[in-house]
């Protein structure tokens, strides 16, 4: 047997604890660090926007950004809808961002580290279609 979601499961724990170890000096946690890269990348987003793309519970994704709110890394506002509220980078996160991103960067750099660029094109396409895989069930 290969146990492959336990090795999934077992990489990503790695992964997370590492980054954690690196980003933690800067004031950041991995969990707290996709949801930076996402608003970076996507603008204002609504919570619920940021909880179905993290695929992360509501209540989760809500402690978590009161706690970056807290920090001052995100603002929230009430979108035209009083039930919505829109998450954004703060100018401060987007400051920092650079030197977020390249520690990130650099930490998945020697995770995928002698991976040629055929094995990074195959491991992509099996990343993609686990995810539509488990979004089916």
């Amino acid at each position: 047997m290969h146990h492959y979601g336990h090795k999934i499961s077992q990489t990503a724990r790695v992964f997370s604890k590492t980054l954690n170890g690196i980003m933690s000096p800067m004031g950041l946690y991995s969990s707290q660090w996709g949801i930076i890269l996402c608003l970076h990348y996507r603008s204002a987003l609504t919570q619920v926007q940021l909880s179905n793309y993290l695929n992360v519970e509501a209540p989760t994704i809500t402690r978590t950004l009161t706690r970056l709110e807290e920090m001052g890394w995100i603002i929230r506002a009430e979108g035209d809808d009083k039930r919505e509220r829109y998450v954004s980078l703060s100018p401060q996160a987007i400051e920092r961002f650079p030197e977020w991103l390249q520690a990130a960067s650099e930490l998945e750099a020697v995770a995928l580290r002698d991976l040629d660029e055929e094995e990074l094109a195959v491991f992509n396409r099996v990343l993609k279609k686990m995810n539509e895989n488990l979004n089916s069930v």
